[in-house]
């Protein structure tokens, strides 16, 4: 199911395991964070979007026009569930777990280790075809950090399940227009309900 790495425009790499954002590091480290166009580039996201988020207190302002981990983590991880949440119900969730967004002692977890936990478990899920409550429930609960206390992980908990529904949801949103888009709908099908050759209302 997965093409690409979740929350970018990348070619899935068996190597992300654990470790998702081992592999977009990089591009952060190498230029001392990410221009407007670059984040954008790395998300399919439009800069004016990306600059939206961060007015609406959503993810953190750029550092001379330079966009570092957190900030891209931040947009990463609305993009895998922008598909089937509301933005305002994904800002609630992140602030559940992380407080503010640009401060990170209130963190649970870290933006970083939040990403990669959440694409390790989603990995985890498409591989062995986890479907129910329970098989989704028993696989984060077993990747839940053992720092937690018991409160935090029932938090993490809730809100790790509504990410990785929101992504196979997603997920499985995107599949599903690629294959009607490629879907070949005879002209005869168009012209009987009064619509022309192509595809529009007549």
């Amino acid at each position: 199911m997965l093409v690409t790495l979740p929350g970018t425009t990348m070619v899935y790499d068996e190597r992300a395991g654990e470790d998702t954002f081992a592999l977009i590091r990089p591009m952060i480290t190498a230029t001392g964070g990410l221009s407007l166009s670059q984040l954008s580039k790395l998300t399919g996201i439009g800069g004016s979007t990306i600059q939206n988020w961060v007015k609406r207190g959503w993810v953190a302002p750029s550092d001379k026009k330079k966009y570092g981990e957190r900030s891209v983590v931040r947009v990463l991880i609305i993009n895998i569930l922008k598909g089937t949440l509301k933005l305002e119900d994904i800002a609630v969730l992140m602030k559940y777990v992380n407080g503010d967004v640009v401060d990170s002692s209130d963190d649970l977890i870290d933006d970083t280790a939040l990403y990669n936990l959440l694409c390790s478990i989603i990995y985890e899920v498409d591989a062995k075809r986890l479907r129910t409550q329970a098989e989704i429930g028993d696989a984060i609960r077993e990747k839940l950090p053992s720092k937690l206390n018991l409160r935090d992980q029932i938090m993490m908990k809730e809100v790790l399940y509504i990410m990785v529904q929101s992504a196979l949801a997603g997920f499985s949103s995107v599949i599903a227009q690629t294959r009607f888009r490629e879907l070949k709908i005879p002209a005869y099908y168009w012209l009987s309900n009064g619509k022309s050759d192509n595809g529009k209302l007549s």
